[in-house]
């Protein structure tokens, strides 16, 4: 794999030896998709670089299976100083949009932590309504281990959700596909139409409502 896409804790380590010891890693995971929330979290770790020997096979969850998801992101739960999860719903992203909506469940993410972070990391994203020091960082669930970290914490934790809702709503395939724009949801979605957990202001939905 190359070295690219391997995070690290170089970020983290220049703000440790500026001697800020609490970094708050966050990213969003169910922003594209047609269905469902949006979900962030966010991760605190000790200022500790041996971290990265334990968490070696963290990455941007987009790389990673679902059973490697799954398992390390027990690991991170169990390496976190403090995590946390939050998400914001299909009616208040139609609400709100998109953008506003992803910093709303990265707001309520942070609110589950039981340490106040010194400095958020976060990924080519900026929370105006949080007065905490921020760096946005491009691309950064491939180069922060913390903000990788809660890439896998927000998708596996989202996809939990989804699976749920497979139960809810059988037919539309989300236990599969997750809420994103398959052939298979999208055919689901002719012959059934939206169902109360799809995003309305999306397309192909928005189209739907206009037949």
């Amino acid at each position: 794999m190359p070295l690219s896409i391997i995070p690290d804790l170089t970020i983290e380590a220049r703000f440790w030896r500026a001697g800020l010891t609490y970094l708050a890693g966050l990213d969003e995971a169910g922003r594209g998709a047609w269905a469902g929330p949006i979900t962030a979290a966010a991760v605190i770790f000790r200022a500790d670089e041996t971290l990265l020997k334990r968490l070696s096979g963290v990455r941007d969850s987009k790389l990673m299976t679902p059973c490697q998801r799954s398992y390390w992101a027990d690991k991170i739960k169990q390496e976190a100083l403090t995590w946390g999860v939050g998400m914001a719903s299909c009616e208040e992203i139609d609400a709100l949009g998109i953008l506003n909506a992803t910093r709303l469940a990265m707001r309520r993410a942070l609110e589950q932590l039981i340490i106040t972070p010194q400095q958020l990391l976060l990924d080519a994203l900026r929370l105006p309504e949080i007065p905490l020091p921020q760096e946005a960082i491009i691309k950064g669930d491939r180069r922060s281990l913390s903000i990788a970290a809660a890439s896998v914490l927000a998708k596996t934790s989202r996809d939990a959700w989804m699976i749920a809702c497979d139960q809810n709503f059988p037919g539309y395939g989300f236990a599969h596909h997750k809420g994103y724009g398959t052939f298979a949801h999208k055919q689901a979605l002719g012959t059934l139409g939206p169902c109360p957990i799809h995003r309305r202001t999306f397309s192909p939905i928005a189209r739907l409502k206009t037949r």
